[in-house]
């Protein structure tokens, strides 16, 4: 069954973003009585679809499974369109619950005056992979920052070191059992500046090793996301 997020939930009718009305007319050529699924503000809600589906009638609020996946931040380098787009959308399918990029020194790409433009569409790329992965949120997106302001979070810190030998993720995750947020920072292409990677530890951000392997960039948060959910599967 498909599933959107709502706009607006006037009584017991629900309103959608035109795109979802197009995508439901156009592409899923739906026709009236066919049911959807529609959160908003947290809840979520089984619909029918009505007067040439103009109309989207309530018919029960069904009950939200509970996620098992921890509050995970992930930290990751201005990219290029392709492969900014990639991990967005993988990471929202694997259960990312905020993505923070930021502008790194080995970063091949300056936003400027595009950051707007940009942040909406990686909202609508992420909006999208969170209706097809049947989510019951939309990741948050913050906008670009800086290492200063990621040292101000709470939670466990880490780095996707390619310097670090001998603390691998294993390891880490088998020695860090109580905690809530898990913050996760990925370098660029040839990994982090050595200062950028310092400045990150002397915050108490620890850096650990993936393994012998150097993955690009858009393969390390699939990679780093699979393990999670597979170390917090029920």
């Amino acid at each position: 069954m498909q599933r959107y997020f709502g706009k607006e939930k006037k009584e017991n009718n629900m309103i959608l973003e035109p795109g979802d009305m197009h995508h439901i007319k156009k592409v899923m050529r739906m026709k009236d009585g066919d049911e959807i699924e529609v959160v908003i503000d947290g809840k979520l809600f089984l619909c029918n679809l009505k007067n040439n589906l103009e109309t989207i009638v309530i018919k029960k609020e069904l009950e939200i499974p509970k996620d098992f996946m921890k509050y995970i931040t992930l930290v990751i380098p201005v990219l290029k369109e392709q492969k900014m787009d990639l991990i967005l959308q993988k990471a929202t399918e694997l259960g990312v619950t905020e993505i923070i990029p930021v502008s790194m020194k080995r970063s091949m790409v300056k936003i400027g005056e595009k950051e707007g433009k940009k942040l909406e569409r990686w909202n609508k790329i992420m909006k999208e992979a969170s209706e097809q992965s049947m989510r019951n949120c939309i990741p948050k997106l913050q906008s670009v920052t800086t290492f200063s302001e990621i040292t101000k979070l709470d939670g466990l810190k880490i780095i996707c070191s390619t310097r670090e030998k001998e603390n691998t993720f294993k390891k880490f995750l088998q020695t860090s059992t109580n905690y809530d947020k898990l913050i996760i920072v990925i370098g660029p292409e040839g990994g982090l500046d050595i200062e950028e990677e310092n400045f990150l530890q002397e915050h108490k951000f620890v850096p650990v090793t993936l393994g012998p392997r150097i993955m690009r960039v858009e393969t390390v948060p699939i990679y780093v996301l699979s393990i999670l959910n597979y170390e917090y599967m029920e």
